[in-house]
């Protein structure tokens, strides 16, 4: 791994201790943990506001109010392939370190301006029109974090322990999601149904802002992984060599990320809707057993990426692409007919537990597939290509067959994503190369 000083005077990433990659993997996670929390706040607080945005368009129907704030949602991830290039390109040419601080100070711009923006009964249409405008800010932001920390996290890891240090990655997007929901219920226990509708869905958008102030400072310290030499090559950052020199990789990754943003997506974000709308749970139910729910999965991601360690890359892909193909039916028509919050809880566990085997080495083993000088552009712009594809049109899918009344077409779609993911998988079979020193692939 080729490595430099950082601008700060930070020693070059070969010269830090475990302590200091720790500091590092931490500084690069906060903005990472930030970025999701700040984005997912939208998607927890859909059910509160959506009818302030949308009402005009849909009358009192909640499904329909639903399906336009995902909408919304899925709009925003049509940015996201342009913010994988954009900041792709930042990190390769200019430093990972620079295109993360861009990122984060983006995604909070946009949580601000959310926090802010008055609704359709103040302003008219012009409300749901900034809405879907900011969200598009934070969907560029995103689509910038994934590749570059992924690339960063990769590259500050010691061989041989890539897995368990790379599956912070996912902790940290998880611990965004769950602390959106967190402050969701504690919001529902401080506040009446009536005022979460009127301001408390602001709430979390105003602390993803301020938050996203102190991992920027956070991120100022990070030491530099790519060096001016690997910064300064004719092939930084360049679309051209990328199709030209690496076109299975970027396919590669688009077909892992197709099934495992999809599924990802599905027992996370849209799971809340499907026990509100399916399962008739309870608002304030539903929220709790996916706070529990959410806070297992982060738990399970260190495990799960050490254990990629010991067994390679290749039959943890495996493993996934397999087990969600055969599971992923039975679990969501168990899950819809659950009663007992206990035992949603223990499907949507199992359910995330086979997820595991891809988010806990999601990043890694697409960064292994690149090489320094186009690692974050490759990993960022092939990973936002398909999760905005697959990935962030899932809710939207999803309450589009509900409204169809086919609500179990969308799991049969979501299980033959998963099988494209695991035909991908079976191509490792085939000799690869690998970019990163110690890279553990079967």
């Amino acid at each position: 791994m080729s490595t430099i000083a950082s601008s700060g005077g930070a020693a070059s990433p070969d010269a830090l201790d475990d302590a200091g990659r720790i500091r590092a993997i931490v500084g690069s996670a906060s903005g990472n943990l930030v970025e999701w929390f700040d984005f997912y706040a939208y998607a927890f607080t859909a059910l509160y506001f959506s009818s302030s945005f949308f009402r005009a368009f849909s009358g009192s129907n909640q499904t329909t109010q639903l399906l336009y704030a995902a909408a919304v949602f899925a709009i925003g991830f049509l940015m996201r392939p342009i913010g994988g290039w954009l900041f792709g390109w930042i990190a390769d040419r200019y430093g990972r370190k620079r295109s993360m601080m861009i990122s984060v100070l983006m995604m909070c711009a946009g949580s601000l301006a959310i926090g802010c923006l008055p609704t359709t009964d103040t302003i008219g249409v012009a409300a749901p029109l900034l809405l879907l405008l900011f969200r598009m800010v934070q969907g560029l932001s995103v689509g910038g974090e994934y590749g570059t920390s992924a690339t960063y996290m990769s590259e500050i890891a010691l061989a041989g322990r890539r897995g368990f240090f790379g599956s912070f990655q996912y902790v940290t997007l998880i611990g965004g999601q769950l602390l959106a929901s967190l402050v969701i219920v504690l919001l529902e226990l401080w506040l009446t149904q009536d005022q979460m509708r009127a301001f408390g869905w602001r709430i979390p958008f105003f602390v993803g802002a301020a938050a996203a102030v102190v991992a920027f400072y956070l991120r100022r310290a990070l030491t530099e992984t790519a060096t001016a030499e690997t910064r300064s090559r004719k092939e930084a950052g360049s679309l051209r060599a990328i199709l030209r020199d690496h076109p299975r990789a970027f396919l590669t990754v688009i077909g892992y990320t197709a099934g495992g943003s999809l599924i990802f997506y599905t027992f996370t974000t849209y799971m809340q809707k499907y026990l509100v709308n399916t399962a008739a749970m309870p608002k304030e139910t539903a929220n709790l057993v996916m706070t529990a729910v959410l806070f297992t999965y982060m738990c399970l991601q260190p495990p799960f990426g050490a254990l990629s360690d010991r067994i390679g890359r290749k039959p943890s892909m495996l493993l996934f692409g397999g087990l969600a193909t055969l599971c992923t039916v039975p679990l969501l028509h168990a899950i819809g007919g659950v009663k007992s919050p206990f035992v949603a809880y223990l499907l949507i566990v199992a359910a995330l537990a086979i997820v595991s085997f891809y988010t806990s080495i999601s990043g890694l083993v697409k960064a292994e597939m690149f090489p320094a000088e186009v690692r974050a552009l490759g990993v960022g712009l092939s990973y936002a290509i398909a999760n905005a594809a697959f990935g962030g049109t899932a809710e939207a899918a999803a309450l589009a067959f509900k409204d169809l009344g086919r609500e179990d077409w969308f799991f049969w779609y979501v299980t033959g994503m998963c099988a494209i993911s695991f035909l991908t998988a079976l191509t490792l079979l085939q000799k690869r190369p690998t970019y990163l020193q110690g890279a553990r692939t079967d």
